[in-house]
């Protein structure tokens, strides 16, 4: 069966001191983060890499990674045009940073065809995401009218940073282990009991959010004030 790893690499890495993030040597043989991902996707059974890129970045990406990869499974590349837009949305004028998430699986149509799994190129996830991810795409699901989606998640304390604080998205589920909201949270931080940040919880009001665990269990509190 065919399961594809998507990642994007489309970012221009506004944040990054110099040169091309999602290229750059981490490893002791100068491999790069996605070489990890890609080596771990397809242990676990991925058999075809998508990579979204812009086109001033494919010469590079080819050099880079591409030929290397192209070896071992199928590889795509599909550009992340700001034009490329649904019916009804024009580009605003002067924009050139590329758009997010939705657009950039968008221009993966008419490429991907069989399920896949989404990736940012610039992270470290582990191979037991994949192995489960692909276990989910390949199992048989009931016939409904909703598409079966499912996500890897991360206890939060393992992602925090000793240097700062970081974006995440932070997750609930119902007791089935369905997903019911995502808050993007911001500058969260380490504290004595776990880690702290803040979102917007509605119009007009952020919300601060302190979370500990305790015993394998999140808990977590919030408070909301006004934003102006």
């Amino acid at each position: 069966m065919k399961t594809a790893l998507v990642i994007m690499a489309a970012g221009i890495g506004s944040r990054y001191g110099g040169g091309i993030k999602q290229l750059a040597a981490v490893g002791p043989n100068g491999e790069i983060i996605m070489d990890y991902s890609i080596h771990d996707a397809i242990e676990a059974g991925f058999n075809k890499v998508v990579f979204i890129i812009r086109k001033d970045l494919e010469k590079d990406f080819r050099e880079t990674i591409g030929k290397r990869v192209e070896k071992l499974v199928d590889v795509r590349y599909v550009f992340q045009e700001l034009d490329a837009l649904p019916e009804g949305f024009q580009k605003p004028e002067g924009r050139t940073k590329p758009w997010g998430t939705g657009q950039a699986v968008l221009s993966c149509k008419g490429t991907v065809n069989e399920p896949f799994v989404v990736i940012n190129a610039d992270d470290y996830y582990g191979k037991e995401p994949f192995v489960k991810l692909h276990e989910y795409l390949i199992q048989e699901h009931p016939e409904q009218k909703a598409m079966p989606i499912c996500m890897a998640g991360f206890i939060l304390g393992n992602t925090l940073s000793d240097n700062g604080g970081v974006t995440r998205g932070i997750c609930s589920m119902d007791e089935e282990g369905n997903l019911t909201t995502v808050h993007e949270t911001k500058n969260i931080v380490k504290t004595e009991d776990g880690a702290a940040g803040i979102h917007r919880c509605s119009r007009g009001r952020v919300c601060g959010i302190s979370l500990r665990t305790e015993r394998g269990r999140s808990e977590g509190r919030v408070s909301s004030a006004d934003l102006y």
